[in-house]
């Protein structure tokens, strides 16, 4: 679904995703990892996607499809979370 939105929009799908994150909260800052230079340019494109109400439901709607399993973290890194 993302691959088809990025599609139309002439964009790649890591640029919907984190079109998508900067749409939820004000306060929701994606920090996303890499080492070459034209991917921190892409994922700085990111912030000029404009995703319309429609967009952004559809993704959610998709996502909530996902279901998740297992733990965040290992045992050992439980152990250290709130310390």
């Amino acid at each position: 679904m993302l691959g088809e939105l990025a599609a139309e929009k002439g964009v790649t799908s890591a640029q919907i995703a984190l079109a998508w994150l900067l749409v939820q909260k004000l306060w929701i800052v994606p920090i996303p990892g890499t080492t070459k230079l034209h991917r921190l340019e892409e994922n700085l494109e990111a912030a000029d996607i404009i995703l319309s109400q429609d967009d952004s439901r559809q993704i959610t709607q998709v996502l909530e499809t996902i279901k998740i399993v297992g733990e965040r973290y290992s045992p050992e890194h439980q152990a250290r979370v709130g310390r």
